[in-house]
């Protein structure tokens, strides 16, 4: 039996905005924008090429045995891309503040390329949740 990822809560205050960060400045394709009864609102995302999503929830009561995430506490989601530089040129002229590519060297963090699958960058949403995104050698398909 498969165990799949397939959808990441992403706590937000303002889906409207929120929506707009992740659809115009980011390019997820948005999936689902509804009030699936009264009171709760889904929007879910989903990144180019990716068979996980992203939902931000308004008026749904968190699952029996978890908690509540609070907006800005999600740190650390993970996306992959083939060219790290074309993705940051990418975000970068959609008005995302980017950080500048940077790898792990022999003392901790620095500027630059790095070898294979040591190249990343960082993005926040309007929220403070922070993302980062890591060059893969190749699509994950030919992994």
């Amino acid at each position: 039996m498969d165990w799949t990822l397939e959808v990441v809560p992403v706590p937000v205050t303002d889906m409207d905005r929120a929506k707009s960060f992740y659809a115009d400045k980011v390019g997820f394709t948005i999936d689902l924008d509804d009030e699936v009864s009264p009171g709760v609102r889904i929007i879910q995302m989903t990144p180019p090429g990716s068979r996980c999503s992203i939902a931000m929830l308004r008026g749904m009561p968190a699952a029996p045995g978890s908690k509540a995430m609070a907006p800005g506490t999600l740190h650390g989601l993970q996306l992959c891309v083939t060219d790290i530089e074309a993705a940051r040129g990418q975000l970068a002229d959609r008005g995302v503040d980017v950080s500048p590519i940077r790898h792990v060297g022999p003392t901790g963090w620095e500027e630059g390329k790095g070898d294979t699958w040591n190249s990343f960058l960082t993005f926040d949403d309007p929220d403070g949740n922070s993302w980062v995104v890591q060059e893969a050698p190749s699509e994950l398909s030919e992994r």
